[in-house]
């Protein structure tokens, strides 16, 4: 079989990247180098072709996924004409919704990592963009009103506890309280 171009590689690069983010946030960091693989349609064999290890590729899926958060946020200002009030009223809303509780690999890496950063002992790449991606998501949120970091836990929390309680009604009762505490000053 022959070698690939330098495009093709990159193509398949970033999608491993791309199918890391989603399963790390959908499973978690423990994902099987072989899994991702198979999951990408690429070969157990190329992943060492491209990365230098798991740890690189935990690094490098960490920093997509907080890439695509700050994405979001800046999508959300442009949807609503810089009117960052509105923005973060239409993400809380998304955020605390059953589509968001349901989907995680699509969803918040602050929510989906928080138990294998915890675990990472804080010494990697991905520990450091994690916790600047949390800081900037809590500054994003930050009101005259209400402290980001408030309004972060309090979304973040009520995410993981909704999806622990998946399939009860003290699940729907969870994203329903937040959010309303949440946009009680709207």
């Amino acid at each position: 079989m022959g070698r690939v171009s330098q495009a093709q590689a990159e193509e398949n690069r970033r999608r491993v990247v791309e199918t890391a983010s989603r399963l790390f946030r959908e499973q978690g960091t423990h994902v099987s180098v072989a899994d991702l693989m198979k999951a990408a349609g690429l070969t157990h064999g190329g992943f060492y072709k491209q990365f230098a290890s798991k740890e690189a590729l935990i690094d490098e899926a960490t920093a997509h996924a907080f890439g695509e958060l700050a994405q979001h946020h800046k999508d959300g200002l442009d949807q609503y004409a810089g009117r960052r009030d509105a923005a973060q009223r239409a993400l809380i809303d998304a955020y605390l919704s059953t589509e968001h509780r349901d989907s995680a690999a699509d969803g918040c890496p602050a929510a989906a990592l928080a138990t294998d950063m915890a675990r990472d002992g804080g010494e990697s790449e991905a520990h450091r963009v994690y916790t600047q991606g949390v800081g900037d998501f809590a500054d994003w949120l930050d009101t005259k009103d209400q402290d980001g970091i408030t309004r972060l836990c309090t979304m973040l929390g009520a995410l993981v506890l909704s999806r622990a309680t998946k399939g009860s009604p003290l699940s729907e009762e969870i994203l329903t309280t937040a959010r309303e505490a949440l946009t009680a000053t709207d």
